[in-house]
């Protein structure tokens, strides 16, 4: 089994490196791939140093697998050009909504994988994979009729600049000097920017609808949502506040049940201080932890939740992984 990862160098790219680690895949040659000016570096895995190829000269007949981890301009000039020769995972946007590229969670739509036609397979955005991984049991229950989610985003989404501008930031407000944001659109610490993306003519952002367009094309068309996505001047992990309206009547102890029976999913819902999970609980975790179970007596057949899990992992890298850990167990049966 050979393996390429195409930016080996980033957020995501490292992480799957770690996952690859963790999880002990068989691996007989690995292949670290990233733009012309990381070529030559060295990066650990295992025992072992691996030097960084360049993507622009890169051979993909060599590997069975590639992991796209370098943003949608780079999927979509180097994927297909993968695809020729391996099966590409991919974590960027760019494929998502193509009617011939399964968008893939395992744990919840892993039969999709039955229909792969380009030899690409899409990896969702990080705070859908973790809606819908807790999204999926409740909805076999109890058939979800409407979603309204509001996301609480950590700065690494957006990459490793953000995430050392919010260090950055964070100095200077302390320092009482001036902020000027650069990836941000206004100051990132101590703030939170309602804004992900960029704008569409109907008020969304590109994030909002990828929410709800993603969240369909997974688990079922007939699911309404509607999302607001802010950033937090937070490093790691994603929390989401989750009103659900069903179409059967429920019970908190059988929604309870099926998600900690989930694959994926941990409730930690304690009535107390300090019982439920927050970003920091969640970093680093592979589970999507569920808290703040209850009923919404405003609407029937509403819940309420809180759901937090780690972007870089369950959002991205472990996902990715688990992609291609059923694809192997499956013989590769949607090539």
């Amino acid at each position: 089994m050979n393996i390429a990862i195409v930016g080996a160098t980033g957020n995501v790219g490292r992480k799957i490196l770690e996952v690859l680690e963790k999880r002990e895949l068989s691996i007989d040659n690995l292949f670290l791939v990233a733009s012309t000016r990381s070529a030559g570096k060295k990066i650990k895995f295992g025992t072992k140093d691996y030097e960084v190829f360049d993507l622009e000269n890169f051979d993909f007949s060599k590997v069975k697998i590639t992991f796209f981890a370098a943003g949608g301009k780079i999927s979509e000039r180097f994927a297909n050009i993968a695809a020729k020769n391996s099966l590409v995972i991919d974590n960027s946007s760019f494929f998502r909504m193509d009617p011939d590229v399964p968008l893939i969670v395992p744990q919840v739509n892993s039969d999709d994988l039955n229909n792969i036609k380009k030899n690409i397979i899409a990896n969702p955005n990080c705070s859908t994979a973790q809606l819908v991984i807790a999204l999926k049991p409740l909805h076999d229950l109890f058939t979800i009729k409407r979603v309204v989610v509001s996301t609480y985003q950590s700065v690494s989404g957006g990459g490793k600049a953000p995430m050392d501008e919010l260090i950055e930031q964070t100095k200077l407000v302390l320092e009482g000097n001036k902020v000027k944001s650069k990836n941000f659109t206004k100051q990132i610490a101590f703030n939170a920017i309602p804004h992900i993306d960029v704008f569409s003519e109907d008020g969304y952002t590109k994030e909002e609808l990828k929410m709800n367009n993603e969240t369909k094309k997974i688990l079922d068309d007939k699911i309404n949502l509607t999302a607001t996505c802010v950033r937090l001047p937070i490093s790691i992990s994603h929390s989401e506040s989750v009103n659900v309206q069903f179409e059967k009547p429920f019970s908190l102890e059988k929604v309870k049940e099926a998600l900690n029976n989930f694959e994926g999913c941990k409730v930690i819902d304690e009535r107390i201080d300090g019982g439920y999970y927050t970003p920091i609980d969640a970093e680093g975790k592979d589970e999507t932890f569920i808290s703040r179970i209850r009923e919404d007596k405003t609407i029937k057949n509403g819940l309420n939740l809180w759901i937090v899990s780690d972007n870089l992992l369950r959002g991205a890298a472990l996902n990715a992984v688990e992609i291609a850990e059923t694809l192997i167990k499956n013989n590769f049966y949607g090539k």
